[in-house]
């Protein structure tokens, strides 16, 4: 009697599949890995002239000179309070056109959605930025030409009063990413069982009733999640978004400076290599740390909706 035995997966088969992922990996591998390499640089007083390799090492001085300065203060109370409302009110705005694109999809609201919500993620940053300040030009800007002054009001020098930016910058980030970002939510609102809201129907549930007590809970672990990945980016900023829209305007640095800025005018500016690795790797551990504590108060009240 002949046994018949389980033939395993050869390297045939699972060559097309592993070739499909040989970009994504690949990426990762040149972009996120490799570059870790570089961390002993945070470590090093780097000179020019002795190379990276031959440099002397200075413990955590780069650290200790980051964090006597008042900008280790400002760049990381930026960055937080930034991503935290981009990731409050991006989740809130999200949802809520996703919503409207579940009850109004026609022709004419999605045009309006495809043109206007979307095109800004298709646009450059540069490009973006002039947009930007063809509004806010003190002189001939839309703002100060257009509305402040037929009203009789004061015009506003935008570019030099930093008060004004947290609010721009949250209005900028919230057109840009708003409508690609609930793309997420329509598709997984577009999968829900119909069933479930003709049956709210009959029970005599309207629309808001039908989105409070089923759409909003089913959605409940895709908004953790995507919340969760948004935590572990918490530390990085928009480098566009925080440089080129204002301008790189230095009366603006109270407001505008982030890490991500810090480190770029840290090594183009002054040249100091080494406090900009300090300072890149300090984003990151926190950024880590921050995961691992989210995921676990995620875990310990609801498991399933954890990461890992």
């Amino acid at each position: 009697m002949k046994t018949v035995t389980m033939k395993t997966k050869g390297p045939k088969k699972t060559l097309p599949l592993l070739m499909l992922a040989l970009p994504g990996l690949l990426y990762f591998l040149v972009n996120n890995y490799v570059p870790m390499a570089g961390v002993f640089i945070a470590f090093k007083d780097v000179s020019f002239a002795k190379g990276i390799f031959l440099s002397d090492w200075n413990g955590f001085a780069n650290f200790e000179f980051l964090f006597q300065t008042s900008d280790a203060w400002i760049m990381t109370r930026n960055t937080l309070l930034y991503n935290t409302a981009f990731i409050v009110l991006g989740t809130i705005g999200s949802i809520f056109i996703a919503l409207l694109m579940s009850e109004l999809l026609n022709k004419a609201y999605s045009k309006l959605y495809q043109s206007g919500l979307v095109l800004p993620n298709l646009i450059s940053m540069v490009v973006l930025s002039y947009l930007v300040y063809a509004f806010l030009n003190a002189d001939s800007g839309f703002v100060n030409r257009s509305i402040l002054r037929p009203l009789g009001l004061p015009e506003i020098s935008w570019y030099s009063e930093p008060e004004y930016w947290p609010y721009l910058l949250v209005i900028i980030q919230m057109w840009k990413t708003a409508g690609y970002g609930s793309i997420v939510y329509f598709a997984f609102i577009a999968g829900i069982d119909k069933s479930i809201y003709e049956a709210a129907k009959i029970d005599g549930a309207g629309k808001l009733k039908q989105i409070r007590t089923i759409t909003l809970p089913l959605l409940k672990p895709t908004i953790v999640i995507l919340g969760l990945m948004s935590i572990g980016r918490i530390f990085n900023s928009d480098f566009g978004l925080f440089y080129q829209v204002p301008m790189n305007a230095g009366a603006l640095y109270s407001t505008t400076q982030t890490i991500d800025t810090y480190v770029y005018r840290a090594l183009m500016q002054v040249n100091d290599v080494g406090m900009s690795a300090a300072a890149g790797l300090y984003q990151s551990v926190v950024g880590f740390a921050l995961v691992i504590a989210a995921n676990a108060i995620v875990k310990k009240v609801n498991a399933d909706n954890a990461l890992f």
